[in-house]
């Protein structure tokens, strides 16, 4: 009996690699491997000038590589941009509609291009914008201008949508909204590459993380591979104010710290198990204090961004 041959892999909706690009003497991508699954969410992180923008650009067809490889859906995107357009959706920063256009027109000049859009009315419900569907551009607010970018980057039933900061300038309704279509949208089996500066999105959507800095891959994996990873837990608690967090460290195995963040709250880092907590209560114990609303918590993905792009402002 002949063996049945293993399933083929789903080709990857967005394949990257060592792509470089330079601006004369500054290299805004130095060597970038980046894979986007099908039906996924990937959200690429980094701080301003990380290169984020110029890997998106290039990816939608809008720059070519100075080197590497780049294929979107299968096709190199600088040299079949038209083919290429018909099944990818962009949601640039800042909208991208003209400034005296209504909501409505917009969109549905934008799904006219579309053999098989979205019904446009019942997408102007969703996304909230039915109370605004008649004022021109310029005039929505920042939230409703991004809802009805999304709104053009999804109109035409795309099988892979680029979206760069898509809830800027929402509310937590708003914001909230969008994350639900972006969900919807993997679950239809849509693939989507999302550039964000909040980490609580990216957290909350992606499937795959990828941190930039100077241009290259300084991190990537899940978000619970990317919080779970190393010895740093934080163990929180409550007792007296004033304690000796310095003695509290000394109590503790190498390579804890100990801290009181504000008066009568501690914090204690590094690697929490049994043993520590035990040891955390027992010397509270000894200086008569009670060790209340203990928490343990894992690192956010901020945590880890600010560790490995650091925690000073760019420009």
């Amino acid at each position: 009996m002949t063996p049945t041959p293993p399933p083929l892999l789903a080709a990857p909706a967005v394949s990257v690699r060592g792509l470089v690009k330079r601006y004369g003497r500054t290299t805004a991508v130095d060597g970038l491997d980046l894979r986007l699954e099908p039906a996924s969410v990937l959200a690429l992180l980094g701080p301003n000038g990380a290169g984020k923008s110029t890997t998106v650009e290039i990816c939608e067809g809008f720059l070519t590589a100075d080197a590497g490889e780049v294929s979107v859906l299968g096709i190199d995107p600088a040299g079949a941009p038209d083919a290429l357009r018909a099944r990818i959706g962009i949601m640039p920063q800042g909208g991208g509609a003209y400034p005296g256009v209504k909501a409505e027109e917009m969109l549905r000049v934008v799904a006219a291009c579309s053999a098989t859009p979205l019904d446009v009315r019942w997408l102007i419900d969703v996304l909230g914008l039915d109370g605004c569907r008649r004022t021109p551009f310029k005039r929505l607010s920042g939230g409703q201008q991004q809802r009805l970018a999304l709104a053009c980057a999804v109109v035409g039933r795309p099988e892979l949508v680029f979206l760069d900061e898509p809830t800027a300038g929402m509310d937590p309704q708003g914001r909230h909204l969008v994350w639900e279509l972006v969900r919807a949208l993997r679950r239809d089996g849509v693939a989507v590459l999302l550039t964000t500066h909040l980490m609580e999105e990216a957290e909350a959507l992606a499937d795959h993380v990828v941190i930039m800095d100077h241009g290259k891959v300084v991190a990537e994996g899940s978000p619970a591979e990317l919080t779970s990873g190393g010895d740093q837990q934080e163990l929180r608690f409550r007792a007296r104010t004033g304690m000796d967090v310095d003695a509290l460290a000394r109590a503790l195995p190498t390579g804890h710290s100990a801290a009181e963040t504000v008066a009568g709250r501690y914090v204690v880092r590094g690697r929490i198990d049994p043993a520590v907590l035990s040891a955390i209560t027992g010397w509270c114990a000894d200086q008569g204090a009670l060790a209340d609303d203990v928490q343990v918590a894992r690192r956010s993905l901020e945590d880890v961004f600010l560790d490995l792009t650091g925690r000073e402002l760019r420009s």
